[in-house]
């Protein structure tokens, strides 16, 4: 038989109890300044002494109970899966999780993949958040936003190319890249476009509005081609050994790094780029700037009238609302050596 080794006893966890008589002050002071209850006037240095005394002792608040206490609580949970890795979106993602920390949410990422859409829904309602945001890429059905809402969640909210029934939607319209990336190539008199559509299942909800948007903006003018493609480079190498078959002049890639793949390949086949093939792709990844030929490319923004950290908190200060919807996706196309 195997003998553990002793483990040293952690002592008591510290309580509430134990700040205040630390610090001098009621366990409502302690609650108040801990919960940054801004309410109730209490001077810096009763506010030092009760953070002081928290820290000696090691005592942090319990969620659980300060949300029994409140009647809800103040987690905002987003559900992770399969999620583009371009500039804009770390950048809307970084300025959500660092202003909903400003304003005293917790924010808490959760691992959704493998979990259908009911499971997913079941699975967020049982942690109770004050609000759930949902990316395009984890499903998200108008069921799975009412048990949300029974659960006591506050604010559902999407974000993503479509919206969802009974769910608050912050759309970033996906045709506007595809659309934009056309328009320049058309403009630069190519008439037959490739588009390539990546295999990653995850990248479909993104991939698909992509090309709708391209096909849009041609209307007749231009041939428009959907081209699957593996995130490799055997997958980009067979595309570009019959590229010549394809009888195509141009092409948009989903994201800068399918463009830079298949711009390479292409060149190693023999094909000038741009001469023979003008190639743009879309996030304005600054490697692609480094590329020889400089990559023409999508540059995307978020276009919000007020900080999104701001409107995710008026949602759940005032619920019950009728499901809103905001567009935060501009485009405009960058052009550079390689279109």
């Amino acid at each position: 038989m195997i003998q553990l080794p002793e483990q040293p006893a952690e002592g008591p966890v510290p309580t509430s109890a134990d700040v205040a008589r630390l610090a001098g002050v009621s366990r409502a002071t302690v609650s108040y300044v801990l919960n940054n209850n801004a309410a109730v006037r209490i001077s810096d240095p009763t506010r030092r002494r009760v953070r002081d005394a928290a820290a000696e002792l090691g005592y942090v608040p319990h969620a659980a109970a300060r949300s029994l206490r409140a009647g809800h609580s103040r987690m905002v949970l987003l559900p992770t899966g399969s999620f583009p890795s371009g500039p804009l979106h770390h950048r809307f993602l970084r300025e959500l999780e660092s202003g909903l920390r400003r304003l005293d949410y917790t924010v808490v990422q959760y691992g959704s993949l493998g979990l259908d859409a009911d499971e997913a829904a079941r699975a967020w309602a049982e942690l109770r958040p004050a609000a759930v945001i949902v990316p395009g890429s984890v499903p998200l059905t108008p069921q799975g936003a009412a048990v949300l809402r029974r659960s006591g969640a506050k604010a559902v909210i999407t974000l993503g190319p479509q919206p969802v029934a009974g769910a608050h939607a912050l759309i970033m319209d996906q045709r506007r890249v595809g659309s934009c990336a056309v328009r320049h190539l058309l403009e630069r008199g190519r008439r037959r476009i490739g588009v390539v559509m990546p295999a990653e299942p995850g990248l479909a909800p993104f991939a698909g509005p992509r090309l709708a948007g391209a096909r849009q903006a041609a209307a007749g003018t231009a041939r428009i081609e959907p081209l699957p493609l593996r995130n490799d480079e055997e997958a980009a190498a067979g595309l570009a050994a019959r590229w010549r078959t394809l009888g195509l002049d141009a092409v948009f890639a989903h994201d800068d790094l399918h463009a830079m793949l298949l711009m390479r390949a292409l060149q190693d086949a023999g094909i000038e780029v741009p001469g023979e093939t003008a190639v743009v792709g879309a996030d304005d990844l600054m490697l692609a700037r480094l590329l020889r030929p400089r990559l023409s490319s999508v540059r995307m923004e978020l276009d919000t009238e007020q900080p999104l950290a701001d409107l995710v908190d008026r949602l759940v200060r005032h619920p019950g609302k009728e499901p809103e919807r905001h567009d935060l996706l501009r485009a405009r196309a960058v052009h550079r050596d390689s279109s």
